[in-house]
């Protein structure tokens, strides 16, 4: 009787070994193949020593999907990686497409898991503070996938519906401008000393977290490992750290007994 293949599609946090969740170290154990952007791989090299190892380049994550799908409906055990979480601009929704494409349906090979992972904005919040202690979103600026004009479109409603703002691939050593672009979006909906967290290789070698404002974020050192962390009108900065508050001060009072007006009559 032929093996019945299995792919897992496995977040690998933010790259520390300790950011790594149960699951996920569980199921590139229990892997045959481990299926990965090579410098992905090199992050859980201690795991995946004797392993059968696929390492891609940036640019081929569909012949990755590909061949994940094909070593497991062929009977391996798979494993492939992303960083962060899987499903947040990762490889999730890619093998979903292409599995899609193929004709597959729930029950046939391969069996499908996808296994969460700490996101770059879970893990670059933590080291900010609490800038998402309330209502924010994510949005990329790299053109490559999606065209700028829409990428615009998004950061003109999010500063307009005061989000705080995280943005995944702010810039690169060749590609600048749409951060600058970003930038100027964004001050049109924010005063100048609102608080900016720049956080670069968070949970891994060479960790910096700068504390700034949106008047001084486009001086700061910003690469394609850092994320972009833009406050709302109501973030403030306190002792380093990034603070976006819920409102429990608001509606309970600073002794935590309900306001006037709150609460049952």
């Amino acid at each position: 009787m032929t093996n019945r293949g299995t792919l897992a599609v496995v977040g690998l946090g933010p790259g520390a070994p300790d950011q790594l969740t149960p699951a996920a170290r569980a199921a590139i154990a229990g892997a045959d193949v481990v299926v990965g952007y090579r410098a992905y791989l090199e992050l859980v090299a201690p795991l995946v020593a004797g392993k059968k190892l696929v390492a891609g380049r940036m640019t081929g994550e569909l012949e990755r999907a590909r061949e994940a799908i094909a070593k497991a409906r062929a009977g391996a055990r798979v494993a492939l990686v992303s960083s962060g979480d899987a499903g947040v601009y990762g490889m999730a929704s890619l093998v979903l497409e292409v599995l899609r494409d193929e004709g597959w349906a729930r029950g046939e090979t391969p069996d499908l898991e996808i296994l969460p992972g700490v996101t770059a904005l879970a893990s670059c919040a933590s080291l900010a503070g609490a800038p998402l202690g309330h209502d924010f979103c994510a949005i990329s600026l790299s053109d490559l996938l999606t065209p700028w004009e829409v990428i615009a479109r998004r950061l003109e409603a999010a500063g307009a519906a005061d989000f705080v703002v995280v943005l995944y691939n702010p810039a690169s050593t060749r590609r600048r401008r749409p951060l600058e672009q970003a930038h100027a979006i964004l001050a049109r909906h924010r005063r100048g000393d609102t608080p900016v967290a720049v956080v670069t290789d968070a949970y891994r070698e060479g960790q910096r977290t700068v504390v700034t404002t949106l008047d001084r974020l486009l001086a700061a050192e910003i690469g394609m490992t850092t994320t972009v962390i833009v406050g709302s009108t109501r973030t403030f900065a306190f002792e380093g750290f990034l603070v976006t508050p819920r409102g429990y001060a608001e509606k309970y009072g600073r002794e935590g007994a309900g306001l006037a007006g709150e609460g049952a009559p």
